[in-house]
């Protein structure tokens, strides 16, 4: 971790600033930083934490108006259910109801990109909103090493989606949260750029199997692998976990997947040395950079596309490992913006 000084960020016009009128805090990764953090997170206010995945917007899950207030600055729909961030799985254990699968998967994954969607214990503490009226909750142990400081600073779970706008590119550096959030929030706590780069797998474990709901930075591969996990796929279209919302990750330019031969005048993003482009997720057509590069690139290709009035192109993804997860936030980047029921 760096050391430095918080720096004060003004809202732009019309935001309201939290942090006594003014606007979002930008602090360290250091010591200082994360107990300012943490300060914040059990006063109530909301604060972007780094994971490995992507930037998550952190707040106390125990409390119905923190949470409330997750909803509010994000313009999430209230259907939409939270992950709640542990430090470990025994306090896991104490929240929900682990089965034999479910203690596998945590074993082999966790800290690390996988959420495990499972039945709620009786006297689990958490706020209402969390799991938007489902009989489920969705945890997860995240790797990064301010995650888990902060964590462990606010001794309480966190509820912490995306910390970004509804339906927008997730953020993978404190930048981009700024970018959405600014004024909105307490603070952004700047670690540099994520590592995976892509959210967590999110998998139900329920008496039937275990199935995928999103894919993410573990592969189906690797967790038949490590497991012996079969998984099964997502049953009928209801919203069961984060990210599963038809449209989501999306630019604001019309995006084209697939293209081998882009239109004049649109930004291509390329793959691989054989499918170059004016943006390129990994020349080399490394998927783990990709999934890094991936939301990065999307808000680059965006600012262009917005310039020159220009539709946004991708090359081929192979789908295959974190290519699958790839693939998905793509097609959902991709999908018609449609205005969804509540």
């Amino acid at each position: 971790m760096t050391s430095g000084t918080s720096r004060q960020l003004h809202p732009p016009p019309g935001g309201g600033g939290k942090e006594k009128g003014h606007g979002t805090l930008r602090l360290p990764p250091d010591a200082a930083g994360i107990a300012r953090a943490a300060e914040m997170v059990r006063a109530g206010g909301l604060v972007a934490m780094p994971t490995e995945t992507v930037y998550g917007l952190a707040a106390d899950a125990t409390s119905p108006d923190a949470v409330a207030r997750i909803y509010a600055a994000k313009g999430r729909p209230s259907f939409n259910p939270l992950i709640v961030h542990l430090p470990d799985i025994e306090t896991a254990r104490h929240l929900a109801r682990f089965s034999p699968e479910a203690e596998a998967l945590a074993a082999s994954f966790w800290p690390g990109p996988l959420t495990l969607v499972v039945p709620p214990g009786p006297q689990h503490g958490l706020a209402p909103a969390v799991t938007a009226g489902l009989p489920t909750v969705a945890l997860r142990v995240p790797a990064h090493p301010v995650a888990r400081a902060l964590i462990a600073a606010a001794g309480r779970p966190l509820a912490a989606p995306s910390a970004n706008p509804s339906g927008r590119i997730s953020p993978t550096t404190a930048d981009h949260v700024l970018e959405g959030l600014s004024g909105r929030i307490e603070a952004v706590i700047d670690a540099g750029p994520c590592p995976v780069g892509i959210e967590s797998t999110i998998l139900a474990v329920t008496e039937t199997g275990v199935r995928l709901l999103r894919p993410g930075g573990i592969s189906p591969e690797t967790i038949r692998e490590k497991t012996g996990i079969e998984l099964l796929g997502p049953q009928g279209k209801a919203v069961l976990a984060p990210g599963m919302l038809h449209s989501h990750y999306a630019p604001h330019a019309p995006l084209r997947l697939d293209v081998t031969a882009p239109p004049p005048g649109a930004v291509h993003v390329g793959f691989g040395p054989d499918r170059p482009g004016e943006l390129t997720l990994s020349a080399e057509g490394d998927l783990a950079e990709a999934a890094r590069n991936l939301f990065a690139v999307l808000r680059v290709a965006d600012e262009r596309a917005a310039r020159r009035g220009a539709v946004i192109t991708v090359a081929p993804i192979p789908r295959r490992g974190v290519g699958i997860a790839i693939n998905d936030r793509l097609a959902r980047a991709a999908a018609p913006r449609e205005a969804p029921e509540s």
